[in-house]
C-alpha cells in the first residue's frame, strides 16, 4: 500500500484533533504541537481512541467522549519527568558497574590484557564479537577528545595503542560495556554482581533490561506504559520480590523496582525513591496499572521506608 497522507499545518493538525472529538483550547493545542510533534504525542492519545468494532485490538480515529488535550499533555509531561528520573538511577548503576568491571578485570588480568589475551575478553567462543568490540574500542580511543584519553595518547602513545582497562571502561557506550561484562570470566561477573545482592545471572539480565530502558530514555521514547521487550529476571527465592507483592518484569514497575533495589545497595543515601513517590503524587491521574504497578505495591518490602524495609538475601 502506498503511503499517501499529506503533511498538515499546525492549524490543520489542531483542527483534526478537535474534529475527532478531543476537547481543548485550539490556540493552546497549536502552541503545544509546535513544541512537541503531532506524531510524538499520538502515542499518548492512542489509549483514548475508540476501539474499532470490527477488531477491538485496533482503534478508530475518534476519541472517547470527554478526552481532553490537557490530560494527554499531562501524560506526556509525566513520562518526560519519569525518563529523567530513571536515567538518574541508571547513571548511578552504570558508573558502579564500570568501576567494578575495571577494578576486578585489572586485578585479575592486568592493565592491558583485555586487548591482548583472547582468554580474558570475551570468552573464546565469541571470537568475532570480541574482534568487533576491540575494533570499536580502538576507534573510540583514536577519536576521543576526552582529556584523560588525549593525555594518555600524548604521554604513552608511543608504547601503547590501547588504554589501560580502568580508562578503557570509561570509553564505550552502555552496550559496549555490556559486551565487555558478558565476556569476562565468570568469577569477575560474580564479583560485579556481589554489591547488588543478586546472582550474577540475574544481574546480567538486569543489565540487558537497563540497556533497553536506557535506549528508550536516551531517544526520548514513550516509557511509562511500555511493555519491556527485554525482561529482567526476578529473584525467585527472595521473598522481598514475591511476598506480599509479586513484582512483574514486563512493565516499567519491574524496572523501577530493580533500580530501587540497586540504589539501596550502591547509593543508600539517595532520595531517588522519594522523588519517584513525589512524581506519582504530582500526577494522580496517571493509571499505575498501565505501568505494571500492583494495587498493593507500597507493601512490597523493597519499596517500604528504610526503617521497615527488609534487607533481603542473595539469590
Amino acid at each position: 500500500m502506498k503511503y499517501a497522507k499529506p503533511p498538515l499545518t499546525l492549524d490543520q493538525q489542531a483542527d483534526q484533533l478537535l474534529q475527532r472529538g478531543m476537547v481543548g483550547d485550539r490556540d493552546l493545542i497549536i502552541s503545544r504541537l509546535q513544541a512537541v510533534s503531532y506524531y510524538r504525542l499520538s502515542g499518548y492519545w492512542y489509549p483514548f481512541r475508540l476501539p474499532n468494532p470490527a477488531d477491538p485490538s485496533l482503534r478508530q480515529d475518534r476519541f472517547r467522549d470527554g478526552t481532553s488535550f490537557e490530560e494527554v499533555w499531562n501524560r506526556y509531561a509525566f513520562d518526560r519527568r519519569l525518563r529523567l528520573l530513571v536515567m538518574d538511577a541508571i547513571e548511578r548503576i552504570e558508573v558502579a558497574v564500570r568501576s567494578q568491571l575495571a577494578y576486578h578485570h585489572a586485578h585479575r588480568h592486568g592493565a592491558f590484557a583485555y586487548a591482548g589475551d583472547q582468554q580474558t575478553l570475551p570468552s573464546p567462543q565469541s571470537g568475532e564479537r570480541r574482534q568487533r568490540f576491540l575494533e570499536e574500542l580502538a576507534r573510540q580511543y583514536k577519536q576521543s577528545t576526552e582529556t584523560f584519553v588525549e593525555h594518555f595518547r600524548t604521554k604513552y602513545g608511543d608504547q601503547h595503542d590501547c588504554l589501560p582497562v580502568w580508562m578503557a571502561c570509561e570509553v564505550p557506550t552502555f552496550g559496549g560495556m555490556l559486551t565487555f561484562h558478558r565476556g569476562c570470566h565468570p568469577d569477575i561477573r560474580r564479583e560485579i554482581a556481589r554489591p547488588f545482592g543478586v546472582h550474577d545471572t540475574v544481574f546480567d539480565s538486569w543489565l540487558l533490561a537497563i540497556n533497553t530502558v536506557r535506549n528508550v530514555c536516551a531517544h526520548h521514547g514513550r516509557l511509562w506504559n511500555r511493555e519491556l521487550g527485554t525482561k529482567p529476571k526476578i529473584p525467585a527465592k527472595d521473598p522481598a520480590w514475591n511476598t506480599p507483592v509479586t513484582v512483574g518484569n514486563d512493565r516499567v514497575f519491574g524496572g523501577l523496582t530493580l533500580c530501587k533495589w540497586s540504589l539501596d545497595r550502591i547509593a543508600p543515601q539517595s532520595r531517588w525513591a522519594d522523588r519517584l513517590r513525589d512524581l506519582l503524587e504530582e500526577f494522580p491521574a496517571i493509571p499505575l496499572v498501565s505501568m505494571g504497578f500492583p494495587t498493593n505495591w507500597q507493601q512490597c518490602p523493597i519499596w517500604a521506608p528504610p526503617a521497615a524495609a527488609s534487607q533481603g538475601k542473595k539469590t
